[in-house]
């Protein structure tokens, strides 16, 4: 209704503005996916229509247990956790895209159905999805692509150099619409400066879709069920699981019992380099940190895996020089705990012990309070 040349706001807000108060009371509810719509032309506008809203509601996708409670309890299907836990990386607790599914399939099937088929429903949707949100929709597929080959994130200077869009407000507004629809988000590595900000592509639906939808070359109609034991899905899940974690932040605080505490959410890495006394060090990386006001840092090590998880004598020793090497080059005076958050836990054996807490797949299903 609101073409780009069209006049319906001004018309809408006249009315609204004109309706006699002595007539009946009138509510709207506006409602609709096109985000940046939403706030720029409606929530934010500055004309007729200025401080006229009373509420507004965002509306996110299901959590994992509300993915499970919507798959039992309306589309009558029993899954198991993990298999719950998978479907959320690839459809991303979106309730358009789960009421899809065919409660007489297993799960492998219907993601051949709805991806890999021939006429399969979601071949198209990711397309559709950003000619629908945003209107120069190649601009913004090229940030989402470009940050899909780089799964850690990207600064705003990388991502002008892998897309070649125009320095200046374009990419700006890009990247602050797409952290508005959470396509992406925008992080600060724990001592990093604001203006060293990383982004990040966690829509999993779109993470899914780029990596095994358009650049699927074959005609292999149960391509999704022939790929589960592929060495390529086992990279996905690893990377899709950490991204589910980052959207289950509520419930692993919850696990550890540090919901009251205030804390902030931040991520580390450091390239490899040389100490001013020629001490050498390898390049590392920490995805979850948990920075707490009671002077405890959660360093979290994240594991989407079949069994308990087995830290080898090699691991355990990469991890003590990770942590340290982490201490060190952030000056923190904080404890450092490590964290494991895997499907099934953790193996007790002789190398374990340096995992100071634990959270499993069964901890993020916790309902939010």
């Amino acid at each position: 209704m609101d073409t780009k040349k069209g006049s319906f706001l001004p018309a809408f807000s006249y009315f609204w503005n004109m309706w006699p108060e002595s007539s009946a009371k009138l509510k709207l509810y506006v409602c609709g996916s096109a985000t940046t719509w939403m706030l720029d032309k409606f929530v934010g506008d500055k004309g007729g229509l200025y401080g006229r809203v009373c509420r507004a509601i965002c509306l996110e996708p299901f959590s994992l247990a509300e993915t499970e409670s919507f798959l039992r309890d309306v589309k009558r299907m029993e899954l198991s956790r993990r298999q719950t836990a998978e479907l959320y990386m690839i459809m991303g607790g979106i309730p358009y895209y789960l009421d899809m599914l065919d409660r007489d399939l297993p799960l492998s099937k219907n993601i051949d159905r709805l991806f890999f088929s021939n006429g399969a429903l979601l071949k198209n949707e990711y397309d559709f999805l950003f000619r629908s949100l945003f209107r120069e929709s190649k601009a913004y597929q090229k940030v989402v692509e470009a940050l899909s080959t780089k799964l850690r994130g990207l600064t705003r200077e990388e991502i002008l150099a892998e897309t070649r869009i125009p320095a200046g407000g374009t990419v700006t507004e890009i990247l602050d619409n797409l952290c508005m629809c959470d396509f992406i988000r925008r992080y600060s590595s724990i001592g990093k400066k604001e203006k060293e900000c990383m982004y990040q592509l966690t829509d999993l639906f779109s993470l899914f879709y780029l990596k095994f939808v358009q650049r699927n070359s074959s005609q292999d109609e149960s391509f999704w069920s022939n790929m589960a034991f592929s060495g390529e899905k086992a990279a996905w899940s690893g990377y899709a699981f950490e991204q589910v974690c980052l959207h289950h932040i509520w419930q692993i605080k919850s696990r550890l019992g540090i919901s009251g505490v205030l804390s902030n959410v931040y991520s580390w890495s450091v390239k490899g380099g040389t100490d001013s006394d020629g001490t050498e060090w390898k390049g590392a990386q920490i995805d979850l940190l948990i920075d707490r006001k009671d002077d405890v840092i959660n360093a979290c090590e994240m594991k989407f895996v079949t069994e308990e998880y087995v830290i080898t004598k090699a691991y355990e020793e990469q991890l003590r020089d990770k942590l340290a090497l982490f201490k060190r080059i952030s000056k923190t005076k904080k404890t450092v705990a490590c964290t494991f958050v895997t499907t099934f836990g953790v193996k007790n054996n002789s190398h374990s012990g340096i995992v100071s807490s634990e959270v499993t797949l069964d901890d993020l299903f916790r309902a939010r309070e």
